[in-house]
């Protein structure tokens, strides 16, 4: 049976939750851009497609 000073030590010295949270980190990163980018491009597209239909009409 380990000591708590063992258990504490070996907390410390375990990297797997810092890169599991680095990951995440990331992943949420990556998914603010996407979103921010299709936010600009929708909002750019419609401007297109108004300006198309308008000169259609």
């Amino acid at each position: 049976m380990q000591t708590l000073t063992q258990t504490l030590k070996q907390f410390a010295r375990d990297e797997d939750g810092v890169t599991a949270i680095e990951y995440g980190l990331i992943a949420a990163l990556i998914a603010v851009v996407i979103i921010a980018t299709v936010r600009v491009v929708g909002t750019n597209l419609s401007t297109v497609f108004s300006f198309i239909g308008a000169q259609l009409a």
